[in-house]
């Protein structure tokens, strides 16, 4: 359970969930989502998105995966390597390699890190960086001037503010409301001492280190043991329950948008960790390309935009998920795992 980046009422209503049954018709967090302004919705950048083309399937089904990349100031030096992956073409005519059921899908070149490789490895593009373990945290940020004007003007999360260091009871016109030591143990993150949203991306952390958090189709980079960092030539994508102890130990750079049912549904390997045994190498899905949106045609690029955490719709979104107070319950939870307040995402029609 965490604390969450919301309002002062709403973070009353969260500790005290004995108030949800004075609202027996409150709105779904669909309804409350569906209902959001316009200028709540927050675009994302082309040079953010990855487009990435499998095989069809075996009915003929064309099947695209959309990632957004991981912003400032987290996993930057995997990031650029992935662009710049992308922009040599490198991924095109890698596979998945392992799909480790409710844990995650694997996918790069089948010779690399592959126990059932046989062959030699794919050579990586030039100018890629190197990354130390100590950039799977930031020590300190400041979240983008327009979130903290927006959280002064009395707006819904304090997540931004708190990563800056900034002295929120001076900034706010009312202090927190008290809690007893009961809620505080009922918000308390078990993998952090600090758990909130930021520009639209879920992160943990403890005293001065933040990190992006392994939620459900969270995209991270596969390694080797450590020092090993890995270059972000092999991704993965979380398919089963949040598997927290990977923070901090693994960079993460993205999420899946779009298209996780063709990742999650694919047949599961039977070797080790879950990867495709040689006898199962039929099973490997072929990855046809992966571009960045800005680099297609302008009719061919997605696009998308998240719901901002810094708005209050997202307050009362993120309230409803841990207190859900629609027809359908019974009991409001009185809190919610962070991961089980996932950033809602939509596609811009053209």
């Amino acid at each position: 359970m965490i604390k969450l980046p919301i309002s002062l009422a709403a973070l009353l209503a969260l500790t005290c969930p004995a108030l949800a049954q004075d609202a027996p018709d409150a709105p779904s967090p669909v309804q409350i989502v569906a209902e959001a302004a316009r200028e709540e919705w927050v675009e994302i950048s082309g040079d953010d998105l990855l487009v990435m083309t499998l095989a069809p399937d075996d009915d003929g089904t064309e099947r695209t995966v959309v990632i957004q990349l991981m912003p400032a100031p987290f996993s930057q030096g995997w990031v650029e390597n992935i662009r710049t992956l992308a922009r040599a073409g490198w991924y095109d005519g890698i596979t998945v390699n392992r799909v480790q059921d409710n844990y995650v899908v694997q996918w790069g070149d089948s010779n690399y890190d592959n126990p059932e490789a046989d062959g030699a490895a794919k050579p990586l593009p030039e100018g890629l960086e190197v990354m130390g373990e100590a950039e799977y945290t930031v020590p300190s940020f400041v979240p983008p001037a327009s979130s903290i004007k927006r959280e002064l003007q009395g707006a819904a999360t304090m997540s931004g503010l708190i990563a800056a260091g900034a002295n929120v009871d001076a900034l706010m016109a009312e202090p927190e409301p008290a809690q007893t030591s009961e809620a505080r143990r009922a918000l308390a993150d078990r993998y952090s001492r600090f758990a909130a949203f930021t520009q639209g991306w879920p992160i943990g952390g403890r005293d001065e280190e933040f990190w992006p958090v392994h939620c459900y189709g969270m995209v991270g980079v596969g390694r080797g043991m450590s020092p090993d960092t890995g270059s972000g030539a092999e991704l993965y994508t979380v398919i089963g329950h949040a598997p927290r102890h990977l923070d901090r130990n693994i960079a993460l750079v993205g999420r899946i948008v779009e298209g996780m049912e063709h990742l999650s549904s694919l047949p599961r390997g039977s070797g080790a960790l879950g990867f495709y045994t040689t006898e199962e190498s039929a099973k490997r899905t072929p990855i046809l390309s992966v571009r960045l949106a800005s680099d297609l045609p302008e009719a061919e690029r997605p696009a998308f935009e998240f719901l901002s955490t810094e708005g209050e719709t997202f307050a009362r979104y993120a309230e409803a998920r841990a207190n859900r107070r629609d027809p359908f319950f019974i009991h409001p939870a009185g809190g919610a795992d962070i991961c089980n307040i996932p950033v809602p995402v939509r596609r811009v029609a053209d």
